[in-house]
């Protein structure tokens, strides 16, 4: 199909189709069909704003600058993706589209960009928390990691658990917490029940120094998350889930500066009795979509 849209430029609209004339046969369908509708909107959105020259050398430094900053430890590009809520945006698309529909399933949210994947397995019942804080505030969380179409609690389940600690910190980021600090991989038991100890989360800001903290000082937006806990669950025979789950009283929970909260994903930490290790209590069951 023909790109026919008006233009302010010389070029004229056949330009842009040239571009997507460009790619040859053997370009795989999928790609094809994502790297057309891009170029005519990047075309299409170049010509509405009628971006100059050193205005299109600023995005492109921002993005050299984000792949230099990024590496096993820090995730810039994806954070730059996250304060323009691309990620949400993506995340919810992918989560729908595959199971087709949400209803009593646990919901998903962004990964983010402080993910490891060498999280050690621990026993259930352990905490997670080696540098504690003396600010922070102990929880023991704990639930079941049921078949969201059947109600069967999924043993052997693997739940990885990462957060920052109350100095916004994740501990790749801090030098004074030691490796792993804060993250953990915990295996259901035969009743597909997990526990463990962490902290009650605290709001954060953004890291500061990079593009996507400069995006949003020129958006004129804050910096700050919600206290939140990240979750990536696997069982075999169903689907991958990555979530958040979000302190129902924290005051950024409508104002997230990356708008991955979703309702059904605050939560509520009550007071714990008889446990002198921890404050607070979490209950948190997980339904997962089978596989297709």
């Amino acid at each position: 199909m023909t790109t026919t849209t008006a233009t302010n430029h010389s070029l004229g609209p056949e330009f842009t189709q040239q571009v997507i004339d460009s790619m040859g046969p053997k370009t795989p369908e999928r790609l094809r069909e994502i790297m057309t509708s891009f170029i005519k909107h990047i075309h299409a959105f170049a010509d509405e704003v009628q971006l100059t020259s050193d205005e299109w050398m600023v995005g492109v430094n921002m993005m050299n600058w984000a792949g230099q900053m990024s590496n096993e430890k820090r995730n810039e590009g994806q954070l730059m993706c996250d304060v323009i809520g691309l990620e949400s945006l993506v995340d919810d698309i992918t989560f729908t589209a595959a199971t087709k529909s949400t209803n009593g399933l646990t919901a998903s949210a962004i990964l983010g960009p402080f993910y490891r994947e060498d999280h050690p397995v621990r026993e259930n019942g352990s905490t997670i928390s080696f540098n504690t804080p003396k600010d922070a505030q102990v929880a023991f969380m704990h639930g079941r990691v049921t078949n969201g179409k059947t109600g069967e609690p999924l043993a052997n389940a693997e739940i990885d658990v990462w957060q920052a600690s109350t100095n916004g910190l994740y501990e790749q980021q801090d030098p004074d917490q030691q490796d792993l600090n804060l993250r953990g991989k915990y295996i259901t038991d035969a009743d597909g029940r997990y526990s463990l100890y962490l902290l009650r989360p605290t709001p954060y800001p953004l890291p500061e120094d990079g593009p996507a903290a400069e995006m949003l000082r020129k958006m004129d937006r804050h910096f700050y998350r919600p206290a939140h806990i990240h979750l990536l669950v696997r069982s075999k025979g169903h689907r991958q889930l990555v979530t958040q789950i979000f302190d129902k009283d924290c005051k950024y929970l409508k104002n997230d500066t990356v708008f991955a909260v979703k309702e059904e994903l605050a939560v509520e930490f009550k007071p714990r009795e008889g446990d002198e290790k921890a404050d607070w209590d979490l209950e948190y069951n997980i339904a997962l979509a089978p596989s297709a």
